[in-house]
């Protein structure tokens, strides 16, 4: 962290360094004036009142102009590119140009998020952004809006429903569940019944380690209820298990046909009605006008949209 002592730019009035500067390039007080736009009553009173912070005459009159004198060489040779840096970041219009930028992101999101979106997302990026690195962060809907504020990330890629007043959240999309499993351990016919749901094992994701979920709500509406034989917080597991032991498991469907692709699993819609899986981008406040995440907050949107 940098350090400054306030009280000494108390006695500082920093227009008198842009005369400084001017009377410097121009070796005139009349062709200062001209330049800022100011009479030459006032480019000498400034020069006075220079001469009194840093006791130097600074320049001095001679036949060639006004010449500096070496504290006023010293003085805009260390104040000259410090006063371009200042002026540059406060006029200048910010830019990110994501064909050259080399930027980090901190991402949080889930395991089924990351395997559902960063295939097309990283495919994207090497693509129109090679410079761009994403590093990802575990998150779950309970701890998502908790890490964002300690700033373990800057975005998450969310399945919560609750914000505080501290952060945005954008809804991009709805996604439904599915049920899965490997026919060579199931015979089982699509779509399924409720009556096969209930008669086969499941294999249940939660983060906190419950084995109660929405569906059982639905399922003891109707008098009935599964058996959940496994219970973690990761969908990664999943589609090996099932390719090996006699279990179901319902799962977003975003990620149904990777798993049927490369494990032969078989799908089906739920038989029981089952809530909306919400995809919302999670971030910051204070990052609304940051450049580089508003444009990967577009960027994300149009790849999450596009995908099946």
């Amino acid at each position: 962290m940098f350090t400054i002592r306030e009280n000494d730019f108390h006695r500082i009035d920093l227009n008198l360094l842009t005369v400084l500067l001017v009377l410097y390039r121009e070796g005139s007080v009349s062709r200062a004036a001209e330049k800022l736009h100011l009479g030459q009553p006032a480019v000498s009173n400034a020069l006075a009142r220079l001469r009194d912070m840093f006791d130097d005459p600074l320049f001095v009159r001679t036949a060639a102009g006004m010449t500096p004198t070496p504290r006023a060489e010293t003085l805009v040779a260390a104040l000259g590119p410090m006063m371009e840096q200042m002026q540059q970041v406060l006029f200048q219009p910010p830019s990110f140009t994501p064909a050259t930028a080399t930027h980090v992101f901190r991402l949080g999101m889930s395991d089924w998020v990351e395997r559902w979106l960063m295939p097309e997302l990283q495919a994207c990026l090497s693509r129109d952004a090679p410079g761009i690195t994403l590093q990802v962060s575990a998150s779950d809907p309970f701890r998502d809006s908790e890490q964002l504020l300690q700033r373990e990330f800057d975005l998450a890629i969310s399945v919560g429903q609750s914000t505080v007043a501290t952060l945005r959240r954008e809804k991009i999309m709805s996604l439904q569940f599915c049920t899965l499993w490997h026919p060579e351990q199931l015979p089982l016919e699509t779509p399924l019944t409720v009556n096969d749901y209930v008669g086969n094992d499941h294999a249940l994701v939660s983060y906190r380690g419950s084995t109660w979920s929405a569906i059982d709500e639905q399922l003891a509406l109707q008098g009935l209820s599964r058996r959940v034989r496994y219970v973690t917080p990761f969908f990664s597991s999943l589609p090996a298990m099932l390719k090996r032991i006699p279990v179901v498991a319902t799962v977003p469907a975003g990620l149904a046909a990777d798993w049927v692709a490369h494990y032969g699993l078989r799908c089906s819609p739920v038989p029981v009605e089952t809530p909306e899986i919400v995809i919302s981008l999670l971030w910051h406040k204070s990052s609304d006008k940051d450049l580089p995440l508003t444009w990967l907050r577009t960027v994300l949107s149009r790849v999450i949209k596009a995908l099946p």
